[in-house]
């Protein structure tokens, strides 16, 4: 379903979409361990502890909105795709998706156990740099990467650049041979599986900006080009098919088309040696989601290339995936300050409370532009009041201002409380904004009753050093 630029129309009947009511408040503040971080717990008066921190500690010394991100959370999750996806006799590269959110602390953490990373900007890739991560251990990524870019690329000794156009192979190559470098490629292939996921966030279908064709033979063509440039190396095929993705037959089809064009080529004497398959493994952001287990993912995963490359008689390709959102999603929470609430009557005689928080759109876009789903709860008291069904929006000038849309939340909650919202960790910091010019937030790292500031919360300094109609020397 598209989603309307202003989130869904408020005056829509208060059942639609709604969840079910819980049998309890005892149960409306239990903290499913699907969604949220591994370390989450309330203690006996309520307050939720991650990391073996209190939030109240964190919003006080740190200010709210504020991300709270459970290192071990992050860090088992690293460790978990690197051993689900190194069975005996497979080689597999993961690569951490790097636009779901980076930092140079992240970068370490993941690096430190065994990942790589994946850049698709000039941007992330300095964070990763700087961050003292190998160049070798960088993939780049994007669709209109400058000569810039490409050039800041090869000098830091990135191991693998995804080409996704004929003009980028000619571009690379050109920068490539004046550098007296030879760049390893991989040509990202739309593969014709469209995901069973949000229009937006579907990119292995032909109509769309990623990637050359499989069905009309542009991405042969861009292999054999790049095999016919002396300072590229085909390194392999890429291909991704979405995100926050359920269902392993996507990723089925998807690496039996990448087998099938490698036998192509190799009828045609061009080895491929790496087949990437993308990330987009969904999460759970509510207690509805059902998503795929990695170990039996990366099972399937690996039999399908494996028995697709016996038939068609070719060694079997070292691997590589690229989580992101399922690595770092859950390993975070938000948490904000109720400022105001409000109840209104609606036309169908229903009424909804509204519960205004002191971010919004500006650190989670995510519900206003797909439409998403997120859990919250009480955040530091327990209550035993009515649970009523809210809103919980944010203080941006916008009606489609939405956190969540549905919740249920206790009758008593109040200005001053705190409200913590699971999973996310992905995506929400990284696509801030200062909209309204509301600085974004910080993020706080928790692990065995320690705090560390993994991004500093901007400050309104901050914002207005960019504009030099306020510099004080002009005064």
């Amino acid at each position: 379903m598209r989603a309307h630029p202003a989130g869904p129309r408020h005056g829509d009947p208060i059942q639609s979409g709604v969840p079910l009511r819980p049998d309890s408040a005892e149960q409306a503040l239990a903290l499913d361990p699907r969604i949220w971080p591994e370390t989450a717990s309330r203690q006996a008066d309520g307050a939720i502890v991650i990391g073996g921190v209190d939030v109240r500690d964190v919003a006080e010394r740190f200010g709210t909105p504020v991300f709270v991100l459970d290192e071990a959370h992050l860090r088992a999750a690293a460790v978990h795709y690197r051993e689900a996806f190194s069975g005996d006799g497979v080689r597999c590269q993961v690569y951490y998706a790097s636009k779901a959110f980076l930092t140079s602390k992240v970068a370490r953490w993941l690096v430190d156990d065994g990942l790589r990373i994946d850049v698709c900007t000039g941007g992330e890739l300095e964070v990763a740099l700087r961050a003292g991560v190998p160049g070798e251990s960088i993939l780049f990524h994007g669709n209109n990467k400058s000569s810039g870019e490409l050039a800041g690329a090869l000098e830091a000794g990135v191991g693998r650049f995804v080409v996704d156009s004929f003009l980028e192979i000619v571009r690379l190559a050109a920068l490539a041979e004046d550098k007296g470098v030879m760049a390893d490629v991989l040509v990202r292939v739309t593969v014709g599986v469209e995901a069973h996921t949000h229009e937006y966030i579907a990119t292995a279908h032909e109509d769309q900006k990623f990637g050359l064709a499989l069905a009309d033979g542009s991405a042969a063509e861009a292999c054999r080009r790049v095999a016919d440039l002396p300072s590229l190396r085909l390194a392999g095929l890429h291909s991704h098919i979405g995100s926050q993705i359920f269902d392993p037959a996507g990723f089925e089809v998807a690496a039996r088309r990448l087998v099938g064009l490698a036998a192509d080529l190799a009828g045609e004497g061009l080895a491929v040696g790496e087949l990437n398959l993308g990330g987009g493994m969904g999460i759970a952001y509510t207690s509805d989601d059902d998503p795929l287990d990695v170990s039996q993912m990366a099972e399937a995963m690996i039999a399908i290339v494996s028995g697709e490359c016996h038939t068609n008689g070719l060694p079997v390709p070292r691997l590589a995936v690229e989580p992101g959102r399922a690595i770092v999603g859950p390993a975070a929470i938000t948490v904000y300050t109720v400022g105001t609430t409000k109840r209104v009557v609606l036309d169908s005689g229903h009424a909804r409370t509204y519960v205004s928080v002191d971010g919004g759109m500006s650190d989670n876009i995510r519900t206003a532009l797909y439409d998403a789903e997120y859990t919250v709860t009480l955040a530091n008291r327990i209550s035993d009041a009515e649970l009523i069904l809210c809103r919980v929006v944010g203080k941006h000038c916008e009606s489609g201002d939405i956190v969540v849309r549905d919740a249920w939340l206790p009758e008593d909650v109040c200005p001053g409380d705190l409200l913590a919202v699971a999973a996310t960790g992905a995506y929400c910091r990284s696509m801030a904004s200062n909209y309204n010019y509301l600085p974004r937030p910080g993020v706080v790292g928790v692990r065995g009753g320690k705090t560390e500031v993994v991004l500093r919360r901007e400050t309104l300094d901050d914002l207005l050093a960019l504009d030099p109609g306020l510099d004080p020397q002009d005064e």
